[in-house]
């Protein structure tokens, strides 16, 4: 399991202040006001950071992180993500669970097949789940009671029902 959740990915600085413009990458961007740190991944290191404001402009969130104060210093991180540790992420409610920890999930139908969940949409009405099964190649599940059967994070195991006409 991952014990660092990406909450943003960097998209642009703002101004020349060391501002910077935040792809939000959790449903939520208003969770933004809450977080005090994250962690910048650099790609070979992880830095932490005090945010000092946060606001927002269109679909993305603009912040400001305490000590960087000018362009120069937060520029080239353009395009690296931000994250939080797993104990600072937000509670989950029941049948809720990170996308990070169901990417990579091993996934088995009622009637054996096997497969992997690869990826995961958002839709309007509901998610989507992307599962690569050995036999029926790719199949897109909708993330709904009926199909999901059970979730098992700790096991990293997923059964669902393929209704007819699906695949």
């Amino acid at each position: 399991m991952e014990q660092f959740l990406q909450v943003g990915v960097i998209s642009s600085t703002h101004g020349v202040r060391g501002e910077v413009k935040v792809f939000p990458t959790t449903d939520d961007p208003r969770r933004f006001l809450d977080l005090k740190k994250v962690m910048l991944d650099t790609g070979t290191e992880r830095i932490s950071l005090e945010i000092s404001s946060v606001r927002f402009f269109k679909k993305l969130v603009i912040v400001k992180f305490k000590g960087i104060d000018n362009i120069n210093e937060i520029e080239r991180y353009k395009g690296k993500s931000l994250l939080v540790s797993r104990k600072d992420a937000v509670e989950l409610e029941e049948d809720e669970y990170f996308i990070a920890d169901l990417v990579g999930m091993e996934v088995v139908t009622e009637d054996g097949e096997r497969g992997v969940l690869k990826d995961v949409l958002t839709t309007g009405a509901n998610e989507v789940y992307v599962i690569e099964f050995e036999t029926l190649g790719e199949v897109l599940v909708p993330a709904i009671r009926q199909c999901i059967l059970d979730v098992d994070v700790e096991n990293a195991r997923m059964k669902v029902y393929l209704p007819e006409g699906l695949v």
